[in-house]
């Protein structure tokens, strides 16, 4: 079989895939694909076009990836729990960890919530900064910036 078509083969699988999922993932091998059957062109041996078809994938991947990811998803709109995230909370039923109570209220709906570490409470009216998300509960810390 002839190298050459072998390597565009690969690359044109690589493509569709790329198409297909719109991830970024297969894009960069694509690009050691088109390296290979380039050098395949000159009768360089498979050894070789294995090596750079690697090479280029890996250079690509590492650095032009970081670039794209930020290029592509610079509109990406966060969803309504990520945009949670770092927003200003004021609480609204005191927090203790200790007995699973704890409610804040963040832009105007109200959600269950805990601190960030168990033995510490959090009175109504404080003023707390949403740190994460975990399950169906927001991880907060008191705005001032100490830990709770």
């Amino acid at each position: 079989m002839n190298m050459t078509l072998f390597w565009l083969a690969v690359l044109v699988v690589l493509v569709v895939i790329e198409l297909v999922t719109m991830g970024l993932t297969t894009i960069w091998f694509a690009g050691g694909a088109l390296a290979a059957a380039i050098v395949s062109l000159l009768r360089a041996p498979f050894s070789l076009q294995v090596i750079l078809f690697l090479a280029v994938s890996v250079v690509l991947l590492f650095f032009t990836r970081p670039l794209a990811v930020k290029y592509f998803n610079k509109d990406r709109i966060r969803t309504n729990a990520e945009s949670l995230v770092g927003r200003q909370a004021i609480v609204i039923s005191e927090i203790d960890n200790l007995q699973g109570t704890g409610q804040v209220n963040v832009g105007g709906m109200e959600w269950s919530a805990r601190t960030k570490e168990d033995g510490v409470t959090l009175p109504v009216g404080t003023v707390a900064t949403v740190l994460a998300i975990n399950g169906v509960k927001l991880v907060v810390e008191e705005r001032n910036g100490k830990e709770v």
